[in-house]
């Protein structure tokens, strides 16, 4: 058995796409338009993993749109999507400069949580090390839930 995807079902898909890969900055490695299921399949993977996804050997977040609307509650109900990344500071002054609201800053220099704009908690992990705690993080409060 080896894990290859996680299936996210969105209600906006150009907010979607936005949020992960213009913002967290995942790449879209394939897209299905199915006009009989009415639906439309993204596939996304972290930078770097684009070969190993199209090959189905590295994992990816498979974003679900359904044409027809539906009320998807919660997000939190889900769990997480996890990333490490090279630097958890800039990438979180990277997303709060793009409007997105850092729900758990990263106080430690190892962890911080995001949502997408469906609601979905995505959470940050400082690759190796956790950095030295810095401002403004440190001080930083949590904002609604993770």
């Amino acid at each position: 058995m080896k894990y290859l995807h996680t299936m996210v079902r969105v209600t906006d898909l150009d907010a979607s796409l936005d949020f992960y890969c213009a913002k967290l900055g995942l790449t879209e490695v394939s897209r299905v338009e199915n006009a009989g299921g009415r639906f439309t399949l993204v596939f996304l993977c972290a930078p770097g993993d684009e070969e190993h996804a199209r090959a189905a050997k590295a994992p990816m977040v498979e974003l679900t749109y359904n044409w027809d609307p539906e009320d998807y509650k919660g997000g939190r109900n889900f769990g997480h999507l996890a990333y490490a990344v090279d630097d958890i500071y800039e990438t979180c002054a990277r997303l709060q400069a793009g409007g997105v609201t850092i729900n758990r800053p990263p106080r430690d220099g190892h962890m911080a949580f995001v949502r997408s704009p469906d609601g979905i908690s995505v959470e940050l992990l400082q690759a190796g090390p956790a950095l030295a705690p810095a401002e403004p993080w440190v001080s930083m409060t949590n904002t609604g839930a993770w």
